[in-house]
């Protein structure tokens, strides 16, 4: 569910060149969105980069880490639950199976259950919808702000995609390799999409303009070494039910 909602929020943040607006930003004109959201985020972006030797890869990095901080909590929070839940697994099973032919009840007793361990099963959504309108004020904000759109960084305009794909290779690698450390959290299902969901990183990062794909691979180095020290290394993690190893965080 958490992969598949992923999909859906970065195909809903990358709106094509043809339909976001390219001109300017005035915010005595704006709608509530740009205003609030896009508009204070340009200006960030503007800021960075003027104290950063005028790079705006550079100014891309400091936001993201700021953004990963803020919703580290949530983060946090996330793995908290999916560590509890992980924990029912067995609870949960002796409930399909005792309630097996009444579908309504299993779900009853199963909210029950996550209600009485305080696990929240939603809780893995949060720090994707909160960076929902990240992504999407970000990409308007590289399309309308001419500094942004305009600039090099490295081999790079950000403005426009890099046609010689070396960073949605990027992209696609780090975001597998952020998937690898998470699974041990995930089932079966979850783990067929893990080698899905970097080729869908891939091909939106061959369309979007460098600075929105530049903003997930910063994302993704921050979630691996993260998911370092929440999860372990990937070959050391230990399946549901027993300790945590070394390299994870502990309880």
């Amino acid at each position: 569910m958490l992969v598949a909602l992923s999909s859906v929020i970065l195909l809903l943040s990358g709106c094509s060149p043809s339909s976001a607006a390219s001109a300017p930003i005035d915010p005595n004109t704006a709608n509530f969105f740009t205003k609030y959201f896009t508009y204070p985020l340009s200006k960030t972006l503007d800021w960075f980069a003027d104290h950063l030797w005028g790079q705006y890869g550079l100014s891309i990095l400091v936001v993201t880490l700021i953004i990963r901080l803020i919703i580290l909590p949530l983060t946090l929070k996330q793995y908290k639950s999916s560590k509890r839940m992980q924990d029912l697994q067995p609870e949960m099973k002796k409930l399909k199976e005792k309630y097996k032919d009444d579908a309504k009840k299993q779900q009853e007793e199963t909210m029950k259950l996550f209600q009485q361990n305080g696990v929240n099963p939603l809780a893995g959504c949060f720090p994707i919808i909160v960076q929902m309108p990240i992504l999407i004020a970000l990409y308007q904000a590289i399309m309308r702000n001419q500094e942004i759109h305009e600039h090099t960084f490295l081999w790079l305009n950000l403005g426009k995609p890099d046609h010689l794909y070396i960073l949605p290779l990027i992209a696609a690698a780090t975001t597998f390799i952020q998937q690898m450390f998470m699974s041990s959290q995930m089932n079966q299902q979850m783990k067929s999409l893990m080698y899905i969901f970097p080729v869908m990183i891939f091909v939106m990062s061959m369309n979007f303009a460098s600075a929105l794909p530049l903003y997930w691979i910063y994302g993704n180095i921050f979630t691996i070494v993260q998911s370092y020290f929440i999860y372990g290394a990937p070959g050391s993690q230990k399946k549901p039910g027993s300790q945590n190893n070394k390299g994870g965080l502990s309880k």
